[in-house]
């Protein structure tokens, strides 16, 4: 099984971009889409050329903002969306698709902020999510994946030091936020297989950032122990333009 996570941006402008082309040659088995930045029926129209998947998002309450998408071959046993806690559920981050052995959790983290202003609102919902998928993972294994919005480590982004508890996405409460994720019983699925590798998700529009290769890895395949066996390779395909992410991979025996 093949699964491909990309925050596009804007799935409209992305489609513009060649999306449906590129999502074709992926050839995944689930294509999963942060930042959709439309409504449900919006994301049906953009993907209305495509063949092949079931089309399942969940959009937030505001227009233009935010948003999920879980594009299958297959069909999912059942879709859920939100974590089921009002003050976290009007934003439009989370679907979630269930299969016969695993759940596939897909993500779109609350950014902090310029002026670290959602910092203690992101801290509250990394605690909100993490229970949720617990409480998944008493069920059967997990996958989740999508753009966390935090480097995890100093090897995940090339300006650390002076990154440090200023800049969002690289504060210490942030990086605690992901650890009480992955102390549910998850692994971070590409340093598992490449502890050392140097490779970027994302890259700042400003500065040549993306010519420089000044980003960071805050998109993420994170899965539960029991399935790490399973794991036949984690993969970024930064060589895919038409976002400031690039697509990451997952493939599973």
């Amino acid at each position: 099984m093949k699964i491909i996570s990309w925050n596009v941006n804007g799935i409209r402008a992305s489609v513009k971009k060649g999306l449906i082309d590129i999502i074709q040659d992926l050839d995944a088995d689930i294509f999963c889409i942060q930042e959709t930045k439309a409504q449900d029926d919006q994301v049906k129209e953009a993907l209305s050329e495509l063949s092949g998947y079931s089309i399942f998002s969940n959009s937030a309450v505001k227009k233009g903002y935010s948003g999920v998408a879980i594009l299958s071959k297959k069909e999912p046993l059942k879709i859920t969306t939100d974590i089921q806690i009002e003050e976290h559920d009007q934003e439009g981050r989370v679907i979630t698709a269930e299969f016969a052995d695993f759940f596939l959790v897909n993500v779109y983290v609350p950014n902090s902020g310029s002026g670290l202003k959602r910092l203690e609102y992101r801290s509250t919902w990394d605690q909100a999510f993490a229970n949720y998928l617990s409480g998944l993972e008493e069920t059967k294994p997990i996958i989740v994946t999508g753009d966390f919005n935090v480097a995890h480590q100093s090897i995940d982004l090339k300006n650390d030091k002076s990154n440090y508890n200023k800049t969002s996405g690289y504060t210490q409460v942030e990086i605690d936020g992901l650890d009480t994720i992955l102390d549910i019983g998850l692994v971070d699925t590409f340093r598992e297989k490449y502890p050392e590798e140097i490779k970027y998700t994302f890259w700042s529009a400003r500065f040549n950032a993306r010519a420089n290769n000044a980003g960071w890895r805050i998109d993420y395949f994170l899965a539960s122990k029991s399935l790490a066996e399973n794991i036949i390779d984690a993969s970024i395909h930064n060589e895919i333009f038409g976002s400031d992410h690039c697509p990451i991979g997952l493939q599973l025996k």
